[in-house]
């Protein structure tokens, strides 16, 4: 029997919450969080899917995520599980983002109240301000590394925002990889921070600093990252070439491939960045993640991106775009330096681009799509 579609307007994270409530115990229809109008939304869908999450379409055209209320809920356990019990959370990130719509259905689960953010420029001192409205045992937030990065400068700087960053229990930070550099400096603040790997497709995080929560399951096959368990996604809405691709079973267990490189150490896992992200330069392979890593520890860049461009001569090389006023100081031969050492010559960057702001998708990550539109103009020039 089909369930009802709606879509909720994202921009209200209390209306997004009641519809949350009815769709986990289908008492109502099936919710796609949105901040617009989205086109070719179907009517219904199978009556398994609560919640339905539009991908961010970084890397390439988006897609809609169909989740069942088992699939977010084994998150939610598992979630707490790993942070040591429900909690209250502090909203900081978009409703139509699967980590936003994790902080309320994991608000319902615990029946705590959500303290939100104002929309708009993530402001440290508000976020601060606001942490003081949290009254329950347990306080949580999730991040994104440019908030965190934010939220650092402020604490280094302002010892009632460190105070108050200090009270959660756990700061969340995924989404993409965060510079190891910013990840020290929080942690040499006393900040309670832990790194999440996951997706829409497993409900939102679900590896913390490299261990899998719960009952999730990760291998390594191909050199790919794979992700079990209860916490995975129907399929693409719409869309069963998709849904084929990126799931399957095997030996009675269902997987989902991510598109990460990756490996485990210890049962520990590492991501190397996406398969999709390596390039050819040379006749090397790079990795363009890996590149970026190294380019995000080095001072004004830590908010960089790096992407392709075609290259006569090498094939394809690496470009790194940054913004800001500390960006225009970086200078290209130290860069280059920087990564020839970390990683290898033919890793260095060819180049330098500066804009005036890094162009996000409405999830908060860097449009990849038009860095590299971008980048290939301001190649052409020089």
């Amino acid at each position: 029997m089909p369930r009802q579609l709606v879509v909720v307007p994202s921009a209200d994270p209390l209306v997004v919450m009641a519809a949350l409530r009815a769709a986990l115990t289908a008492d109502g229809p099936a919710v796609l969080p949105h901040p617009g109008t989205p086109a070719g939304v179907p009517e219904e869908v199978k009556k398994r899917v609560a919640v339905v999450i539009e991908t961010s379409g970084s890397t390439g055209s988006p897609k809609r995520v169909a989740l069942s209320a088992d699939a977010m809920l084994a998150n939610v356990a598992a979630t707490d599980s790993s942070l040591g019990g429900a909690g209250q959370w502090l909203l900081a990130l978009p409703t139509n983002y699967v980590a936003g719509t994790n902080v309320l259905v994991r608000s319902i689960v615990a029946g705590t109240e959500p303290v939100l953010l104002p929309d708009g420029h993530f402001d440290a001192t508000v976020f601060a301000e606001l942490s003081d409205r949290m009254d329950a045992e347990l306080r949580f937030v999730s991040l994104v590394p440019t908030q965190l990065s934010r939220l650092v400068d402020a604490a280094e700087q302002d010892m009632q925002v460190l105070e108050r960053v200090r009270r959660f229990d756990r700061i969340l930070v995924g989404g993409q990889a965060a510079a190891s550099s910013l990840l020290t400096r929080a942690l040499e603040l006393g900040l309670n921070v832990s790194t999440t790997y996951g997706s829409s497709e497993t409900a939102g995080g679900c590896v913390y600093d490299g261990v899998p929560t719960g009952s999730v399951r990760v291998r390594i096959t191909d050199g790919q990252v794979e992700l079990g368990g209860a916490v995975l996604a129907e399929g693409y809405l719409g869309d069963p070439a998709r849904t084929d691709a990126a799931f399957y079973t095997s030996a009675g267990e269902r997987w989902y491939r991510t598109g990460d490189g990756g490996e485990l150490r210890g049962g520990v896992l590492r991501i190397t960045g996406r398969l999709d992200s390596v390039i050819i330069s040379g006749g090397v392979k790079v990795s363009l993640d890996e590149v970026e890593q190294v380019v995000r520890g080095l001072p004004g860049l830590a908010d960089a991106v790096v992407v392709r461009v075609p290259s006569q001569e090498w094939g394809e090389v690496p470009v790194v775009i940054a913004a800001g006023a500390s960006a225009t100081e970086a200078e290209l031969g130290p860069l280059r330096n920087a990564v020839s050492g970390a990683l290898s010559r033919a890793a260095a960057p060819a180049a330098v681009f500066v804009m005036e702001q890094i162009p996000l998708t409405p999830t908060g990550k860097p449009d990849r799509v038009a860095l590299e539109a971008f980048a290939a103009g301001q190649a052409l020039q020089h």
